[in-house]
């Protein structure tokens, strides 16, 4: 293929993600403002923990996503996957904006919210591992860890939109038009966003042809059993990794709300500021492992991670949000957070995708991700709470830390890929 036309296919695959994404965070963005929505009146930590339970349902349903669009991504196409996961998505998000309340139906609001959560869980559990095949498989030689970066350039991205539509409509709307209607805009939004990845679809080129006609493509019995080593590291680093990521970007604004003291709106306008940096630093970082290789920049990160968290959080606060520039030291401590996480970000999919042979790679690649994410990655937010509740908050930051201590120990397990390139 030509330059042009891997180029045309980067950027409609990446384009997709962040409309996936979007769908997915302007759930976690919006939630301080419509927990009150669809549960009982009360204490609103518990509201905000009943609807961040919910959030991490989207995350448990993750793996049988990954499975089932691995394995359709194995056996007809990495297109067709992408595709369909994208606008599962939008109607997950497109039934949220419509949602009744708990006053009007009761109970019945919650269970409904719990639905599409879930539909939108098992379409991101696939979209990860399909998006990070396709966009490892595409990029050329010795550039791979650049342009697979862009994964979580519009990853990030698609918080970073959510995260300016929210910001624009704090302004706009205020703080009641918010908790009354506004939030549903975000979901509206996001579901007719959905719809362009039709448009988008005849720029994807085709990728990983040679292992769909061959026998056992996307079988999860071979996955299981030639490939066990690999997908168990997968799962390992994924869980640090999730985590770590999840705990200084969703979990970040409610931290930053709930114990630092910051107003909803300028946790929000932190947090644009320093995902705009994050985003920046994905295909610097993916360039850097093109030629330090995959495996040290996960070296790097979990090392990091494991002695700078702890550190981080304790900093933090501490910090007088209300002082002169009081902000500024908050944004310094949560950006410092992510350029360790950005060692890890910027290689995630392709590192899992030279793990794997093709035949079984779109799957190897979703459902450990959507395992490892699901256990931990996703439930970041209701630990996090459930330890603040109890007055043990600072136990959280001793369980990233774990975390990222196990996948420093799998990181070490890795292999070089520099000389030989396993995506061929």
């Amino acid at each position: 293929m030509s330059n042009a036309q891997r180029l045309r296919a980067i950027l409609a695959g990446s384009a997709g993600n962040l409309i996936e994404w979007y769908d997915f965070y302007i759930y976690a963005f919006t939630a301080l403002y419509f927990s009150s929505a669809f549960f009982p009146k009360g204490d609103p930590l518990v509201q905000i923990m009943a609807t961040s339970g919910i959030f991490a349902v989207g995350f448990l349903i993750r793996p049988i996503g990954g499975w089932y669009f691995g394995r359709l991504a194995d056996r007809h196409g990495r297109q067709r996957a992408m595709v369909v996961s994208v606008l599962m998505m939008g109607c997950g998000a497109a039934l949220i904006a419509v949602l009744p309340t708990y006053d009007q139906v009761g109970l019945a609001a919650p269970a409904l919210l719990l639905l599409a959560r879930m539909i939108q869980g098992f379409s991101t559990g696939g979209q990860y591992g399909t998006a990070a095949t396709y966009l490892s498989e595409i990029a050329g030689k010795g550039h791979r860890g650049f342009w697979s970066s862009f994964q979580y350039v519009t990853l990030v991205g698609g918080q970073l939109l959510a995260t300016v539509v929210v910001l624009a409509m704090q302004h706009g709307l205020g703080e009641a038009a918010m908790k009354a209607y506004g939030w549903r805009i975000g979901f509206a939004l996001g579901a007719g966003g959905a719809g362009l990845i039709l448009v988008l679809r005849r720029f994807m080129l085709e990728t990983g042809k040679a292992g769909q006609g061959k026998a056992g493509a996307g079988s999860l019995r071979e996955l299981l059993t030639v490939h066990l080593r690999p997908f168990l590291l997968v799962v390992a680093l994924t869980a640090g990794g999730s985590l770590s990521f999840y705990t200084f970007t969703t979990y970040m604004q409610k931290y930053l709300v709930l114990t630092v003291g910051m107003t909803k709106p300028d946790a929000t306008l932190l947090m644009l500021g320093v995902l705009v940096v994050f985003m920046i630093l994905q295909p610097i970082m993916g360039a850097v492992s093109d030629r330090i290789g995959r495996r040290n920049n996960i070296l790097v990160f979990s090392a990091l991670a494991t002695v700078a968290t702890f550190p981080i959080f304790t900093a933090l606060a501490h910090v007088d949000v209300h002082g002169p520039r009081g902000s500024l030291p908050a944004g310094l401590l949560v950006l410092a957070g992510l350029l360790i996480n950005s060692f890890y970000t910027s290689v995630s999919g392709v590192f899992k995708a030279e793990m794997f042979p093709v035949h079984v790679r779109a799957l190897g690649v979703g459902l450990a991700y959507g395992l490892g994410n699901a256990l931990f990655g996703g439930t970041a937010e209701n630990v996090a709470l459930a330890l603040k509740s109890t007055g043990h908050e600072s136990g959280f930051y001793w369980y990233v830390t774990v975390l990222c201590a196990v996948a420093l120990v799998a990181a070490l397990m890795l292999k070089d890929t520099r000389r030989n390139d396993p995506l061929g």
